[in-house]
């Protein structure tokens, strides 16, 4: 697995915004952007993992889609409740996609992985869910086996090669599972998000 760093990721905080702006400042510009047209991602996440949302949304976003985010939302309950879970439902099942920001935190949270199973039941086809795996170097999925049915968003360097034995080019990827044979297909992230 490939799977993104978090200082690879940096890379797209704040990419079209002053950087002077606080991460909090940064997210809330996402609400006032034009939505018109776009494919809509719900993008579940650890709500204490701000730096990693804003440069995850930094990274869709230069694919021009729109994104969701629960706590940008307006119509969300002040305080978690009963009325919180039957919103995020009504927000998964709105948008199109479904990508789960898999850092640490979020494979230990108890909502991402609520929201995660209520995505699949919705979205199940490799062409609405994914995940974004993004980790410290020293860190192993261990005990999130789960994580194996699902197309992952990658970044391919240009070293590895397809089923056939030709390298890939470099970009951004969605990696599907492996079949019983060990062979894997992938498709460019822009060409998966507008599917």
């Amino acid at each position: 697995m490939s799977v993104i760093s978090k200082s690879q990721l940096r890379g797209f905080r704040n990419s079209t915004r002053t950087f002077s702006k606080s991460t909090n400042d940064s997210l809330n510009e996402y609400k006032t952007e034009n939505r018109q047209g776009k494919i809509s991602i719900f993008l579940s996440h650890k709500h204490d993992e701000a730096e990693d949302l804003d440069s995850s949304i930094g990274l869709l976003k230069s694919f021009g889609v729109q994104i969701y985010v629960d706590w940008l939302d307006g119509g969300m309950p002040t305080a978690t409740c009963g009325n919180t879970a039957i919103r995020i439902k009504e927000k998964i099942k709105e948008n199109k996609k479904f990508i789960l920001l898999a850092t640490e935190g979020a494979i230990a949270s108890k909502w991402c992985n609520w929201e995660l199973g209520y995505g699949d039941c919705l979205k199940y086809s490799t062409d609405n869910i994914a995940f974004l795996p993004i980790k410290n170097d020293n860190f192993s999925y261990t005990g999130s086996e789960y994580m194996q049915i699902y197309p992952s968003i990658e970044y391919l360097d240009g070293t590895r090669k397809n089923n056939a034995g030709a390298f890939i080019p470099k970009g951004y990827y969605v990696l599907y599972p492996a079949d019983e044979d060990g062979n894997q297909s992938f498709v460019l992230l822009r060409q998966w998000l507008t599917q």
